[in-house]
């Protein structure tokens, strides 16, 4: 091989075949370190934001459209549900049906459902309460018992308290002298539904009540619920902690408040409550 020729192909001719079948970037200078660790440092830092913004849709969207965890701080759905139960609610069953009605699950709210709502009087705040009364139906109570269409209520999950009796909470709504827990738009308005002694829910609104029937603040005192005040039902206990009662008359409370309690949760946790699903 002359030199010419070595210039004109610096590969010797015994790695010819070799040079062949490997190809001529095989034989490229390598890049420099620094710049591969750059590539590397970048790309991998590509590839974490592009991971945290997958996890962030994707909480965002199970929030929105699937569940969301909420802390029950009152004691008005004893003995189904208690002070310190941390629920997930699942938001699927009662979407508003439209486009993805087609494809989710949705149903109609039926008589028992236990659901989550924006409180009517304040939609910052959220209550749960159980269904009695859809659109249509006539309710009344007599001596603590519920009717609906005439028909008494067989209620194995309501509690009451001893010797305590009210005139307009336990015979609701004849007695339309009110309460002082009766919130004043309420107060102006109920007469307007009542019918031969029997509040009749108009059409999109439900009537709801507090399983704790003595201590809940619930339709009586201040009326329907929207349906587009609907979140959802509670689907599971996931935790259970003994927790101070609030001031929130049958409200829930975002889980996220409550890292105080969940700080001890080993000195507080209530074990035979977690993870059961809710009726």
């Amino acid at each position: 091989m002359t030199i010419d020729q070595r210039d004109k192909n610096p590969i010797p001719d015994e790695l010819q075949p070799l040079a062949a079948d490997i190809g001529p970037a095989a034989w490229r200078r390598p890049e420099n370190h620094e710049q591969q660790r750059a590539a590397r440092a970048s790309f991998d830092g590509q590839s974490l934001v592009q991971s945290m913004f997958s996890v962030i849709i994707i909480a965002l969207f199970v929030i929105t459209f699937l569940v969301q965890a909420f802390v029950i701080p009152s004691e008005s759905m004893e003995k189904t549900l208690l002070i310190g139960d941390y629920l997930l609610v699942n938001k699927v069953p009662f979407g508003q049906v439209g486009e993805w009605g087609r494809v989710m699950p949705y149903r109609d709210i039926q008589h028992g459902d236990i659901i989550v709502f924006h409180y009517p009087v304040d939609p910052s705040v959220h209550f749960v309460k159980r269904v009695i009364g859809v659109p249509g139906d006539h309710v009344r109570l007599r001596n603590k018992k519920v009717y609906v269409n005439g028909k008494p209520l067989q209620e194995p999950y309501a509690i009451h308290q001893p010797g305590s009796f009210d005139d307009y909470r336990d015979n609701f709504p004849v007695k339309l002298d009110y309460s002082g827990l009766v919130e004043r738009r309420w107060r102006t308005e109920m007469s307007k539904y009542v019918v031969d002694g029997e509040i009749v829910v108009p059409p999109g609104r439900y009537f709801v009540m507090g399983d704790n029937r003595d201590v809940s603040i619930d339709s009586r005192y201040w009326g329907f619920v929207p349906r587009e005040n609907i979140v959802g039902r509670p689907l599971i206990i996931y935790l259970s902690v003994n927790g101070q009662q609030s001031t929130s008359p049958g409200g829930v409370g975002r889980a996220s408040q409550s890292a105080r309690t969940l700080s001890h949760i080993w000195q507080f946790a209530r074990w035979e409550r977690m993870f059961r699903l809710v009726p």
